[in-house]
C-alpha cells in the first residue's frame, strides 16, 4: 500500500515567537506539494503582513476577526495593514466566525452553549491553532475563496501570531463533516516533556 511521509514540526511555545518559523514552513510544504492558496488568521494585520512578504508567490487569503468581536462597531484589523496586504496582492475576508455566530450570543445572554461553540472547544483540545484553521476554512469556503474539492494550508496561532500550519481539505459550514485534515505542518506541544 503507498504511503506519504511527512514531518511534523512541534514547538515547545505557543504564540508569536513561531510565526516566521510557522509561515516558513507552511511554505516550503506548499512549494513541496504544489499548493497555490494559503489562509492565514490575523486580527490586527501583523501576521498577516509578514505572511505577504514570507508567501509571495502564493494566494494568500488573510481571514480576520468580524467587526465587532473585540468591540461594537471596531474592527481590529488596521488600515495600514489592510493596505499593506492589498497592495501585496492578498485578499483580505472579514465575516462571521464560523464557530462563534449566534450561538456565541445565546451563551452571553442566556449563559448556555450552543454546538457551535462546543465544536470548537473540542477542537481546541488539539490546540487553539488546530482550531482557527479549521474555523477560518470554513469561513472561506463559504465566501468562495477556496474550493471544497482543492486542498490549502491553513495558519493560525494561539493568542498573536502563527503557531499552527495544517493542510486541509475544506468544507462549508453546512457540509463541516466533510473537512479533512490531510496532514499537520507545524503544531504547538508546549507540555511535552
Amino acid at each position: 500500500m503507498p504511503e506519504i511521509s511527512a514531518t511534523c514540526i512541534h514547538f515547545t511555545q505557543t504564540g508569536a515567537t513561531n510565526t516566521t518559523r510557522t509561515l516558513e514552513l507552511a511554505r516550503a510544504r506548499a512549494e513541496a506539494l504544489g499548493i497555490r492558496r494559503v489562509l492565514v488568521a490575523s486580527s490586527s494585520g501583523v501576521t498577516g503582513v509578514q505572511a505577504i512578504e514570507v508567501l509571495r508567490g502564493l494566494e494568500v487569503i488573510v481571514v480576520t476577526h468580524s467587526t465587532g468581536f473585540a468591540k461594537p462597531d471596531t474592527q481590529e484589523l488596521t488600515a495600514e495593514n489592510r493596505t499593506a496586504i492589498e497592495a501585496a496582492g492578498g485578499r483580505i475576508l472579514t465575516c462571521q466566525h464560523a464557530f462563534g455566530g449566534v450561538g456565541r450570543a445565546i451563551r452571553k445572554k442566556l449563559g448556555t452553549y450552543e454546538i457551535d461553540e462546543i465544536m470548537a472547544y473540542t477542537l481546541r483540545t488539539f490546540g487553539e491553532g488546530l482550531k482557527v484553521a479549521a474555523e477560518i476554512s470554513l469561513m472561506a469556503a463559504d465566501a468562495g475563496l477556496v474550493r471544497t474539492d482543492e486542498p490549502c494550508i491553513a495558519i493560525a496561532g494561539t493568542g498573536r501570531g502563527a503557531d499552527t500550519a495544517v493542510l486541509l481539505k475544506p468544507a462549508n459550514a453546512q457540509t463541516f463533516f466533510e473537512l479533512r485534515f490531510l496532514e499537520m505542518i507545524c503544531m504547538p506541544s508546549p507540555g511535552h516533556p
